[in-house]
């Protein structure tokens, strides 16, 4: 028998011949219109039957497409170990402005390119970014000097702003809050992969070295470059925009999904998400107070992402091993971080909670550093300084997706998350223009400013943490005392309020 939290309303027309039976009456909407609303009588076997028929035709995709996103981002790092600096003639800082003003387009972009997700099919819009960034990161392979990198950094960040972000809210509208860090976490995973899969392509890659002429570091953007221009062409054919209209769900089975996502009020009535349109749900994504305090824990975690892509390579090898070396002892922690992110986020969900885990990441983070900057200070042991590198990055990666499946599910409704989604991961890799300029030439071996920072940044992110669940807590309990003002609103009403909703429920 169906519970509560599966009931919902479908069309006549949208019943399938082979669609499990269920009970059926009739109800009047606001219009007049007949429907029927059909209570699904799913066992727990054709639930969990479900999911995997989603997570085997969504997840795949979206993690090979971070994957290549984050490898054609990052592989900057190999192939400055292997002599891009020295072959375009690089000096002084301007390697750390090149990964710096990647970030700029890439953040500030992040908004118009969810609201054009929004307006246009997923299955449109992320496979044609695919294809451009694809473009640049093999036209990165036949720049000449510090102005071709500098202007292919800009573009590169222009066509990848819309990835993450879009992703990242893409699963919001398949997945319940229970089931989404999960997903999330094998989703984001991919990042961690990316960051082994680099190393070891750069390795292999690099031995490509006098081919048509190019040397080794050339052929790693341009090989990956066409890796994802490839894989972007199939993406077309490969992306189901929604399950409304995912083919390999029947009627009664779309109906499942669509009422997992509705919430529950104190009352028991179950209100669906608004999807209407309306610019207020712009201002209120933008400038929501709980997405700019999350700002400050995403920041503590892309702070160690990116300062680890770009630089760990070179951090190893001032450690005294060779580029070739460098390239293949982050293929460890990378590995690690992969499991981790998917470990740590299946616990999270099973028992429903992020704070708690987001903040023991953090203090894994910040012990990382404290290794690292130590064992730097002392001029040695190298390796408690890789030791430390590697507790650090084992740690960022499930704490940044931890943080956006702690706060995706806290904003309503579908527009204001689209919006706010945008600002959280825009703002937040922010991040990586901070950590491109801590770890500078003149710095190197030790790197204690740059190790330094990503302390004070993870202190931030823990301070954050616990305003939040402060807050959320504080707020929860108003609203439990305001079931008499929930009974006398309208659904719609609480649906186009969203968080703001005294029926809502912020989550821990």
């Amino acid at each position: 028998m169906a519970t509560d939290a599966e009931k919902g309303t479908i069309r006549h027309d949208e019943l399938d011949r082979d669609a499990p039976s269920g009970r059926q009456h009739h109800a009047e909407d606001k219009e007049g219109v007949q429907q029927a609303l059909v209570e699904p009588e799913l066992d727990e076997s054709h639930r969990k039957r479900i999911l995997r028929k989603m997570d085997t035709r969504i997840i795949p995709v979206l993690a090979i497409l971070y994957l290549l996103s984050f490898l054609d981002r990052g592989n900057i790092g190999n192939a400055r170990v292997l002599g891009m600096e020295d072959s375009i003639g690089l000096v002084g800082t301007q390697y750390n402005i090149a990964l710096m003003i990647f970030f700029f387009p890439y953040a500030f972009l992040e908004v118009p390119a969810n609201l054009l997700l929004k307006k246009l099919k997923p299955s449109i819009w992320l496979p044609s970014i695919m294809l451009a960034w694809g473009a640049v990161t093999i036209g990165t392979g036949f720049i000449k000097n510090f102005s071709h990198l500098a202007v292919c950094r800009v573009f590169l960040g222009i066509a990848e702003s819309g990835q993450y972000p879009g992703c990242a809210y893409y699963l919001t509208l398949w997945y319940a809050p229970e089931d989404l860090a999960f997903r999330q976490g094998l989703f984001f995973s991919a990042a961690s992969a990316a960051g082994a899969f680099s190393g070891l392509l750069a390795y292999g890659i690099n031995h490509m070295g006098g081919t048509a002429g190019l040397e080794g570091w050339r052929w790693i953007f341009i090989l990956e470059g066409i890796l994802t221009v490839a894989v972007g062409m199939v993406a077309f054919f490969w992306i189901h925009d929604s399950p409304a209209t995912a083919k390999f769900l029947d009627a009664t089975e779309r109906l499942w999904v669509r009422n997992r996502l509705k919430r529950k009020t104190a009352s028991g009535r179950y209100i669906e998400e608004s999807e209407r349109f309306d610019k207020k749900y712009i201002f209120q994504g933008l400038f929501d107070w709980q997405v700019w305090c999350a700002i400050f824990i995403n920041w503590s975690t892309a702070v160690t992402i990116y300062g680890m892509s770009y630089f760990m390579p070179s951090i190893v090898n001032r450690l005294g091993y060779t580029g070739q070396q460098a390239n293949l002892l982050t293929i460890p922690v990378y590995v690690c971080a992969a499991i981790m992110t998917v470990l740590f986020c299946w616990i999270s969900d099973r028992v429903k909670k992020r704070s708690i885990f987001i903040l023991g990441l953090l203090g894994g983070q910040f012990t990382g550093y404290i290794f690292a900057l130590s064992g730097s200070a002392a001029g040695g042991p190298n390796g408690l300084v890789y030791a430390g590198c590697f507790l650090a990055t084992s740690c960022c990666y499930p704490a940044y997706v931890l943080t956006i499946s702690w706060i995706l599910p806290n904003i309503a409704p579908s527009y204001k998350r689209a919006v706010a989604t945008a600002v959280l991961i825009g703002i937040g890799n922010l991040g990586g223009v901070y950590a491109s300029n801590w770890y500078r030439p003149q710095d190197a071996p030790k790197y204690l400013l740059g190790h330094g920072m990503e302390i004070m940044f993870i202190v931030m992110g823990f301070t954050a943490v616990n305003i939040l669940r402060f807050t959320y807590t504080r707020i929860n309990k108003t609203r439990d005392g305001q079931h008499e003002l929930v009974a006398s609103m309208t659904e719609e009403e609480l649906a186009e309020m969203g968080d703001r909703s005294p029926s809502f429920r912020y989550r821990l």
